[in-house]
């Protein structure tokens, strides 16, 4: 999806609107509960993950999707007071943390998780979520592929459910459309998808893609 630094790909994709199966979609999922069972794995990093929690006392900030963590330790600096939680699916994105250069916080940490699993199990707990962080997810942008979208997945109901201030980002603007799309017919506000303009980019992608040019967007809603 990206090329090197300045050169990242536009996102290509054979729709040209809303997924005419969106509603449907969501709908479905939100009146049929996630029958996958949870893995023994992720039960036992979300017990980890509330001991920490629990200790820290304070508020949490969730960076879902966080690649090699630079968000997470720039959400830490700007966020002092709260625990801040890095979720990937990807170890060896995880790893490569150490490779970049910023000023150290002792407020955050990384986890490898399945976020199909963690979302559940975060949902259903008391952690005092005040914010949610979705930056550039992967877009899926194949029609055929709605439902590897998280507003098309079966955990989106539980991404609700966590609550918060809800952010999202991204390259791909029909993804954040739709993502505010299945929000309302969640019952939830329906946001306005607004363009972004960013003085200390976020995330690696955030760097390339306005190092190429692209339009940037951004989806902030506040979950009921």
């Amino acid at each position: 999806m990206a090329g090197s630094e300045g050169n990242s790909r536009s996102i290509e994709s054979n729709q040209s609107g809303l997924h005419e199966r969106l509603d449907e979609v969501v709908r479905r999922h939100l009146e049929q509960p996630f029958q996958k069972p949870i893995a023994e794995r992720s039960q036992a990093l979300f017990e980890t993950l509330s001991g920490k929690v629990q200790a820290h006392g304070g508020p949490v900030i969730l960076d879902s999707c966080c690649g090699v963590g630079e968000s997470t330790r720039r959400l830490a600096l700007q966020h002092p007071n709260a625990l801040v939680i890095g979720m990937d699916k990807s170890a060896d994105r995880i790893e490569r943390e150490f490779l970049i250069e910023l000023e150290q916080a002792d407020n955050y940490l990384l986890a490898r998780a399945d976020l199909n699993d963690l979302w559940r199990l975060i949902a259903e707990s008391d952690w005092p979520v005040t914010h949610h962080y979705l930056l550039y997810p992967n877009p899926w942008p194949k029609s055929k592929h709605l439902q590897r979208r998280w507003h098309g997945a079966a955990v989106f109901p539980y991404l609700l459910q966590i609550g918060g201030q809800l952010e999202l980002r991204s390259n791909w603007k029909l993804y954040l459309e739709e993502f505010a799309q299945a929000l309302g017919v969640a019952g939830q506000n329906k946001p306005e998808v607004g363009e972004l303009s960013v003085s200390t980019p976020l995330t690696p992608f955030e760097r390339k893609y306005q190092a190429s040019g692209q339009a940037l967007w951004q989806l902030v809603t506040h979950l009921s």
